[in-house]
């Protein structure tokens, strides 16, 4: 069997993209091939800037004929006194067979005719030739570009394909480039064209002999060069930035690194303006001593084979004093006029063109943040109101300064440095002034899952209302987010809410969150142009339901049917929620709740049945002459055992609470092998159908045990 390979070349692919791409290619050509009958083993991926290519080894040259079952018209139909109707030729020649080779079969519908037809296998340098366009064509871009004609459109300019099985070149044809074994080297450091003997190994030595290396090649090869680049001075290293890592590997083809300087006076300004010059905007790597501070050191990533003379080396030099020069400008031009004053500018800043400006949504902050810090603090945890009332006064003033507007990827944390730097307030002891600059300075944490949340309280509060703020603003106006679309990145806003709230184990409910972001609009101008309240609620309700589903299985890693049952009980408070997460997963394995989860979907069921039926349970469970002991029995656990499971519960003592449910499960099994609900006597029918609820609502308040998916854990 044949090796597949497909590679598209093109201008510089942005670093950004590249890994997203490549890998929605080999899994659209993945699934290509499973559809038509082609696969075999694994579709791998080679990327590179310059290239998206696909591979898989040892594929069918050709698909398998299939033979199918083909059902016709009902033998009435195709059948009139024994004769053959139209019906029966025109499904005869459909089939291209003889009527008198039609079958009858029977099936749940009555006797039909039916045709065995066998389709001969197409060969597959067919099969790819017609479907490789289409998936390179499906590729989802940020952005594409236009070129030659309206229809051709990719993220850059294709410039060759390269289609095989083996040592044949496959018809291939994608926006008027036609395939061929020709690939292309390294722009610099081969001689260009490059000649694909077969696809396979083959196409990787060929890459490699004209300096392109794959993605692992590339990264192991920058990571030894940063080493021996970082060892020629005494005691430092490298500092690690796996995002930096990543953009420049898809930013190169042969890798190697150079060792730069730069003057050590500029070591004054603060290390976080220094780093983002340096890894932001030039994509160097920092250098720092063993206790982590920085060095007057740099080191760049070149495409190319290295720097003999120097000249990048003094070129990059340069441009980084230049840079270096601008941020020292920006930071002593800042300082001439204090955050607090810089306070008014924000009246000429547009948040959204319907929110207002940025002054508008500092004042609603500020009211916001005071009703949460008030409910942190009743709730007996430790918090500072003054301290977040200053610092959402002064979050967002950095937005004015130059800084900021010349590095963008400061804000907070220039604002944070700004209030360490400068005395707003001399009555402020000096560890007020230093919470106030923290908080600023975390406010937009956490930017990912993988980000860490602010180290303060304060910090903490003024991170959820500033996030809420901009939640609410967005969906009272209708700007939902929806399916890719996200332009405000409102679900890393909400992912964030969720996080700071979990591990900050704030007492805070989404639901009163986003009522009380929503409410500090009242009176504004934007209300008028926002979506009634009920359709708020709704889309915020399933909004952040879908973040605390991503939270729990994505990041807690809590499995589906867990995450389904406990926010089936509430998806409201999310401590609340991992707590009964966690108690749910510790008693998961026992059998009892194996039982019981079943019981839970059988009560459900009937519960469900009734009321199709419009059959209603009695108000409350009594206990009449005709009832058998065993609903007695049952009902009597749950009144005994009621209260205690309630005072567990209110300690957030799950697991007990669960093992106390747990003990049901013998009355549960009893009442159902011996008791019938749905009896004739509608009196104790719908008693009986009160003790159903009763039950299933205190089993439900912790989990809904009937989400739990019982078979998967047999």
């Amino acid at each position: 069997m044949p090796d597949f390979l497909l590679e598209i070349g093109c201008e510089e692919i942005p670093a950004r993209m590249i890994a997203a791409a490549s890998q929605e290619l080999r899994e659209r050509v993945g699934a290509m091939l499973s559809r038509e009958r082609l696969a075999s083993g694994e579709v791998t991926h080679f990327d590179t800037p310059r290239r998206l290519t696909v591979m898989a080894a040892g594929i069918p040259a050709a698909q398998p004929d299939l033979t199918e079952e083909i059902t016709g018209p009902s033998v009435h139909v195709a059948f009139k006194e024994g004769e053959p109707t139209s019906a029966a030729h025109a499904f005869a020649k459909k089939a291209g067979i003889q009527v008198s080779q039609l079958e009858k079969i029977t099936t749940p519908k009555g006797e039909y005719l039916a045709a065995r037809v066998t389709r001969k296998g197409r060969s597959a340098a067919e099969i790819l030739a017609e479907n490789l366009p289409k998936e390179l064509s499906s590729i989802y871009w940020p952005k594409n570009m236009y070129w030659r004609k309206p229809s051709e459109r990719f993220v850059r300019p294709v410039r060759w394909l390269v289609a095989m099985l083996d040592g044949e070149t496959i018809p291939l044809e994608f926006d008027g480039i036609y395939a061929g074994k020709t690939s292309r080297g390294h722009r610099m450091l081969s001689t260009g064209e490059v000649t694909i003997a077969r696809a396979g190994s083959a196409y990787i030595d060929a890459l490699r002999a004209a300096k392109v290396l794959g993605r692992a090649e590339r990264e192991q090869q920058i990571r030894k060069a940063l080493d021996a680049a970082t060892r020629t001075i005494p005691g430092a290293r490298w500092r690690e930035d796996k995002s930096l890592l990543d953009t420049v590997v898809n930013l190169t083809e042969f890798p190697s690194v150079i060792l730069g300087g730069f003057d050590p006076r500029f070591l004054v300004l603060p290390e976080e303006v220094l780093v983002t010059v340096m890894r932001d905007h030039q994509k160097y790597f920092a250098v720092e001593d063993a206790g982590g501070k920085l060095l007057p050191h740099f080191l760049a990533v070149l495409n190319t084979d290295g720097d003999p003379q120097g000249l990048i080396r003094h070129g990059n030099e340069r441009v980084l004093r230049a840079r270096f020069n601008d941020a020292r400008f920006f930071w002593q031009t800042d300082q001439k006029k204090s955050l607090l004053e810089r306070l008014e500018l924000l009246r000429h800043v547009t948040f959204q063109k319907d929110l207002g400006t940025y002054y508008e949504k500092t004042r609603r902050v500020q009211r916001l943040c005071s009703w949460l810090s008030e409910i942190v603090k009743q709730s007996g945890m430790a918090i500072r109101p003054g301290v977040i009332h200053k610092a959402v006064c002064l979050a967002k003033a950095d937005l004015t300064t130059e800084l900021v507007k010349e590095f963008t990827e400061l804000q907070g944390i220039v604002g944070g440095l700004y209030a360490r730097a400068q005395v707003l307030d001399p009555t402020l002891p000096e560890a007020t002034r230093f919470a106030i600059a923290d908080a600023i300075y975390d406010h937009y944490k956490p930017e990912s899952t993988e980000d860490e949340v602010p180290r303060s309280m304060e910090g903490a509060v003024l991170s959820v209302g500033d996030k809420a703020d901009t939640i609410a603003g967005m969906f009272a106006l209708g700007l939902v987010p929806s399916g890719s679309k996200d332009p405000f990145a409102l679900r890393r806003q909400a992912n964030a809410i969720v996080k700071v709230i979990a591990e900050k184990n704030l007492p805070l409910r989404l639901h009163d969150l986003m009522r009380d972001a929503r409410a500090g609009y009242q009176g504004s101008e934007a209300e008028r142009q926002f979506v009634d309240e009920m359709k708020f609620d709704d889309s915020v309700r399933i909004f952040f339901r879908e973040r605390l589903e991503f939270y729990l299985k994505d990041v807690r890693g809590y499995a589906y049917d867990v995450v389904k049952a406990v926010l089936a009980a509430d998806a409201d408070d999310v401590v609340d929620i991992l707590a009964r997460a966690d108690g749910v997963k510790q008693v998961l394995h026992m059998p009892e709740f194996l039982a019981i989860g079943a019981a839970c979907k059988r009560m459900r069921n009937i519960l469900r049945q009734a009321e199709e039926k419009g059959i209603t349970p009695s108000a409350a469970f009594e206990s009449f002459p005709g009832s058998a002991q065993e609903e007695n029995n049952l009902a009597a656990f749950v009144e005994v055992n009621s209260p205690k499971v309630e005072a567990l519960r209110k300690k957030k003592e799950y697991r007990d609470a669960l093992m106390l449910l747990s003990s049901a499960r013998e009355h549960v099994d009893t009442f159902f092998d011996k008791v019938m609900v749905m009896v004739e006597d509608q009196k104790i029918r719908a008693n009986r159908l009160a003790l159903l609820r009763i039950l299933l609502k205190e089993f439900s308040t912790i989990a809904d045990f009937s989400e739990i998916v019982t078979e998967s854990k047999n």
